[in-house]
């Protein structure tokens, strides 16, 4: 049953959970991380971390929180075909090993599939002491061996006689042959779903909203409905949403009133100039819509961390939401993150955005860097409960004594 959003400061253990099932239950895939487990990574030398549907990272600052999901990233992008432009374009493997000295960057992944597991590993090995790499070995598995790959040699197992084949001897040594084998024309439907899966992860980080930010601007009109990694299609995925889809524009609206009580009235599209379609807020005081250049950075962070938790990827992370943005406004955010359906990963420094997650059953997993290693721990025990009973996330953790528990 749809709820509604008082135009108050709320709290998601308040139960106003304000998303439609029509907009929220996208996700045409239903894989989500079991388990993963990370080498030679940056801060991340060795890591195994098991998530759940909504978790939330908290840990001091180089505890290796963003290493995390530039990880995520990197798998993203690897299942794209883009690892080698990827690669080159931060500095090639030197800055991305741990410590600058490890030979390889290695993952084991496994996730769920309809109730079966798959396992997917990756392992990139560094040419040497350059910057350049190739990948090493690369297998995914359910019952049955589906692909693997020694540097160059690659098989494949077809679907319908249930055998090895073997790929042409052309494929590159710097993309990964998930990437290659699931073509329209992939011989096995398992390993196409897999790619199509790991392709889709939106990881956000460093989305800019300053003044000159190209997601102010206006956009050429077309239809989109995920906003991009980079933020700069929000006008368009917001455009698209809320002139034809009924609940999205409901409840963004009911959103708005509530950071910003009965002053706001609606979002409005004005076409500009060459075909381009700008953004307006109407305020009721004001005659003329305030557009997205005039939008404060907080405003325009609050409407594009509202549409990317209404229209989630399968896996959905972003890097401290809270930023920019006032304290009334972080419950509605986490009300989004807990009626996503998708599997989200948050990082956060704000005890207010933690107090928001109390009773959701979210893991907390708190980031650590011992001897410059990450360590991923998630929260748990009896010990925990006894104070959640007492105190709030947010509260144990400014006091410091929720790291205390890892």
């Amino acid at each position: 049953m749809k709820t509604h959003i008082k135009p108050q400061y709320q709290s998601v253990r308040e139960g106003d959970i304000y998303h439609s099932q029509a907009y929220i239950r996208n996700i045409y895939e239903t894989m989500k991380i079991i388990s993963l487990e990370i080498e030679g990574f940056r801060s991340m030398k060795k890591v195994h971390w098991v998530p759940n549907n909504l978790n939330i990272i908290i840990g001091p600052n180089g505890a290796g929180k963003s290493n995390l999901l530039r990880f995520l990233e990197l798998m993203t992008i690897s299942a794209q075909a883009h690892l080698g432009k990827y690669i080159q374009s931060l500095g090639g493997m030197e800055p991305l090993v741990w410590d600058g000295q490890v030979k390889h960057i290695g993952c084991k992944l496994k996730m769920s599939d309809e109730n079966k597991l798959l396992l997917y590993e990756l392992e990139l090995a560094r040419l040497g002491q350059s910057s350049a790499y190739r990948i090493e070995q690369e297998r995914l598995a359910n019952n049955d061996l589906l692909l693997e790959r020694n540097h160059l040699n690659s098989n494949i197992r077809a679907e319908t006689d249930n055998s090895l084949k073997t790929l042409a001897e052309s494929i590159s040594e710097e993309e990964s042959l998930l990437s290659m084998a699931a073509s329209p024309f992939t011989v096995n439907r398992i390993i196409a779903r897999f790619q199509r899966q790991i392709a889709s992860w939106m990881i956000y980080h460093d989305v800019s909203v300053d003044r000159n930010a190209p997601l102010r601007q206006p956009v050429v009109t077309r239809t989109e409905k995920r906003v991009a990694q980079d933020g700069q299609n929000l006008i368009s995925v917001l455009h698209t949403l809320y002139t034809s889809d009924r609940d999205f524009r409901y409840d963004l609206n009911a959103a708005m009133r509530a950071a910003f009580g009965n002053e706001f009235e609606e979002l409005m599209f004005p076409p500009a100039a060459d075909q381009r379609t700008q953004l307006r807020v109407l305020w009721k005081s004001l005659h003329r819509g305030q557009s997205a250049v005039e939008l404060s950075d907080g405003t325009l962070r609050f409407l594009f961390l509202l549409t990317v938790l209404a229209t989630p990827a399968s896996l959905t992370a972003i890097d401290e939401p809270e930023l920019g943005l006032h304290p009334s406004m972080l419950p509605i955010v986490a009300e989004y993150a807990v009626a996503s359906g998708a599997q989200i990963i948050l990082t956060t420094h704000s005890p207010q955005f933690l107090d928001a997650f109390t009773d959701t059953g979210a893991t907390i997993t708190v980031a650590r860097n011992e001897q410059g290693e990450t360590q991923l721990k998630n929260l748990e025990g009896e010990a925990l409960a006894y104070w959640l009973e007492k105190y709030s996330l947010g509260h144990l953790f400014s006091t410091g004594e929720l790291e205390d528990f890892a």
